[in-house]
């Protein structure tokens, strides 16, 4: 099966790569650093913080030793020791690993026919949010405070985040992930993460992203995009508006307004671009307009646009699993590094996740798709399940085989059912009522 040689392939490289002594070299702080023999080498710190959790530190340190070691209670390894080994790593092993190893693997020329692609479009979603950091003085001045006011009234400050990322929303893998202060624009964010863009690829994105600078950014990378207008943006959009028809489609030609020419001018961009606004009506009855660089009404007519858009949700469910069955916000550590150490090995974790379900994924969609209600894989058991057997998967002598099928059978083994045109009312914000949800109804993976 080629998803199961692709996740063996992965597994393999992944192995290799970890215990890479030229990966520690460039990912360590100081060239002393990771030298010493010692039992928490540059691999095993690596796993110990891909398969973060939200037990005591030390409860976590005893389980990973009783995994490694076949007398474990003649040894010992404390919370100090664990803080002093990660100080020595950088954050940008993890992006290593998802560039080098991840990408190549699914992007790859010899894995080409396994991507999953839209009118053979590479299918693109980018978003960000906003995450809230730990509570300390180092992390404050390098994020920027902010201020939070409970359900009592009490205001106080905390650290907060801004996560951006461009996700591949049909083969859900993350191309670039970053985390900034969160006063930093999200468009000026977003345009500095284009360069993992490829000509062709579509780019969906909400209001925030639909500037004359933000699209002939991507037009610039070959790349197209379908943008959510707000009722503030181009003329023409606004028009369209109040005309409140849907199925609409006009072609127009924006021009460069006086605030961003001289920087168009500097890049080299056009000054004007032709673009297609295309109008959408929702089943809540409110109109969207959509515009895109995707012209041809024949080869794309104006009708599957909302389907189309509608893909763009698959961000939205990327960032509740890393802030809910990931724990994004329940940082391991207070210190910049130990933040961004979690982030980044979050990205990867989740990356590596989506490759190894493939092939139970495809096998159970074979399997179910008689069905009124198809089956797919459940994320709350297959994060538990990959970060349970992280240690044989990665670093383990058992053949990635073994490994592979073991997972497999624990992924289909609890699927949940796919619901299709199931719609769940949105409600308005309560403080209350989230804060039941993260006491009492999350459940947590790990």
């Amino acid at each position: 099966m080629p998803l199961k040689e692709r996740a063996r392939k992965l597994i393999k490289q992944m192995r290799e790569r970890i215990t890479d002594p030229g990966l520690c070299t460039r990912h360590r702080r100081r060239e002393v650093d990771f030298s010493r023999q010692c039992r928490l080498t540059f691999p095993v710190l690596m796993l110990l913080l891909l398969q973060k959790s939200v037990k005591s530190l030390q409860s976590r340190l005893h389980e990973w030793l009783w995994q490694l070691t076949e007398e474990p209670r003649t040894q010992s390894l404390s919370p100090g020791a664990f803080t002093h080994a990660r100080a020595k790593l950088c954050a940008s092993v993890f992006m290593d690993l998802n560039q080098q190893v991840l990408w190549p693997t699914v992007y790859g020329p010899e894995h080409q026919a396994l991507v999953q692609r839209w009118r053979g479009h590479r299918l693109l979603g980018v978003d960000s949010t906003v995450t809230r950091l730990p509570k300390s003085a180092a992390v404050g001045r390098v994020f920027g405070w902010e201020q939070c006011r409970n359900d009592r009234g009490t205001q106080e400050r905390y650290p907060f985040g801004r996560l951006s990322i461009i996700y591949d929303l049909l083969n859900e893998v993350a191309l670039d992930a970053r985390l900034v202060g969160k006063r930093v624009g999200e468009e000026p964010l977003a345009r500095a993460q284009l360069g993992c863009l490829e000509p062709d690829d579509l780019l969906l994105n909400d209001r925030g992203y639909t500037s004359y600078a933000w699209v002939l950014a991507v037009r610039a990378r070959g790349a197209h995009f379908v943008s959510r207008c707000s009722r503030a943006s181009f003329a023409v959009a606004q028009h369209l508006f109040g005309l409140d028809r849907a199925g609409m489609s006009v072609k127009a030609t924006l021009k460069v307004s006086k605030e961003v020419k001289a920087e168009c001018r500097q890049e080299g961009w056009p000054l004007e671009l032709d673009v297609r606004f295309v109008t959408v009506r929702l089943s809540s009855g409110e109109l969207e307009v959509l515009v895109t660089s995707l012209l041809d009404e024949t080869v794309h007519p104006t009708e599957e646009f909302a389907e189309l858009y509608w893909r763009r949700w698959g961000q939205e469910t990327c960032f509740g699993r890393w802030k809910a069955r990931l724990d994004l916000e329940h940082c391991s550590g207070l210190t910049v590094e130990a933040v961004e150490q979690d982030f980044f090995a979050s990205v990867l974790l989740s990356n590596l996740e989506s490759v190894i379900i493939g092939p139970a994924a495809a096998e159970l969609a074979e399997r179910t798709a008689h069905r009124k209600q198809p089956l797919k894989i459940n994320h709350a058991v297959s994060f538990h399940a990959l970060k349970s057997r992280l240690i044989h998967l990665l670093a383990g002598q058992l053949p990635p085989d073994q490994v592979l099928e073991e997972l497999t059978q624990c992924f289909q083994a609890n699927p949940v059912s796919i619901r299709a045109r199931r719609k769940v009312p949105r409600r308005e914000f309560s403080a209350s009522r989230s804060y039941h949800f993260i006491r009492y109804v999350r459940k947590i993976v790990f």
